[in-house]
């Protein structure tokens, strides 16, 4: 599969390209960016090509992956569905629901593979535990927590400007509701959301399937705090979602795997856009719940 990469961030860096260009059932086309120098500095490091334009980078591959900001992967994603590209998109989906949407609509309409990135996701050891607790069912609750301190520690590469406006609540939510909803079941309500310390949020989820579960999300933990985990107890008992040994950029090539899958067969992967939509909702809905908070 011929693809190209949108993007030329510390995700992009430190991840797609390298993935991309080690990847053995990917010919890795080129970089398109926001920044023409960084995309050719990019390009060079990995021995391919910088396009200056969004349409000629489309027009020689078959697939993109992106690695931008939220709002601006909506956009991307809508042009390279419509020119026919199946999509390895990034968390969130979008930066608001409409966006998701239309990025679905696209996806739907141009009969193209898709494949959100939830790291967590693509970790064989946790993929084998979803599934495992998902079949197993009878789960009464469920608590995750996603921990970061990209905003305590000093000059740390994540602290984006989109992160800075979004918060915990849309970066690592989505990891959390990533894990969780396939094991306990759709979101009916977001029952309640709390601001804590910084951009702390802790959340309250009703499922569908009766259960309920809370998350606490954050990326202004003190570094010795920071980590993530989720607990779900019910009927078998407590299970706890395992460690990786794998990495991120590890996760990326199993996710790369499960795109060339969804486009040979024309099967959705569970991770689709999609589901990313149904994250994004549910995001949407706990940020409506903290803004009438503060103006209350």
């Amino acid at each position: 599969m011929r693809i190209g990469l949108f993007g030329t961030g510390p995700w992009a860096q430190m991840v797609h390209a390298p993935v991309l260009a080690a990847h053995e059932g990917l010919e890795f086309v080129g970089v398109w960016g926001r920044r023409p120098v960084a995309a050719k500095e990019l390009a060079d490091r990995h021995g391919t090509r910088a396009f200056d334009d969004v349409d000629d980078l489309l027009a020689e591959v078959d697939a993109v992956a992106v690695a931008v900001p939220p709002d601006v992967q909506a956009d991307l994603a809508v042009r390279a569905a419509g020119a026919g590209r199946h999509l390895l998109l990034d968390k969130p989906l979008a930066a608001t629901v409409a966006g998701a949407r239309d990025v679905v609509r696209a996806v739907t309409e141009a009969r193209v593979a898709s494949v959100v990135f939830f790291t967590t996701r693509f970790l064989p050891e946790p993929e084998a535990w979803i599934a495992e607790q998902a079949e197993a069912g009878g789960w009464f609750t469920g608590h995750a927590q996603w921990l970061g301190s990209v905003f305590t520690a000093e000059d740390h590469p994540f602290a984006t400007p989109w992160r800075r406006e979004k918060g915990a609540l849309w970066d690592v939510g989505p990891h959390a509701l990533s894990v969780l909803l396939p094991v306990l079941g759709d979101v009916r309500r977001v029952a309640a959301a709390v601001e804590g310390p910084g951009d702390t949020v802790h959340l309250v989820l009703d499922h569908a399937g009766g259960a309920s579960s809370t998350l606490t999300l954050s990326l202004t933990a003190p570094s010795a705090a920071s980590g993530s985990g989720v607990e779900i107890r019910g009927e078998a008992g407590v299970a706890r979602l395992p460690e990786s040994a794998a990495d991120a950029a590890s996760a990326l090539g199993r996710a790369a795997d499960a795109l060339c899958a969804a486009a040979r067969d024309g099967r959705p992967h569970p991770c689709d856009a999609a589901f990313g939509l149904r994250v994004t909702e549910i995001l949407a809905e706990a940020g409506g719940l903290l803004a009438a908070s503060d103006a209350g």
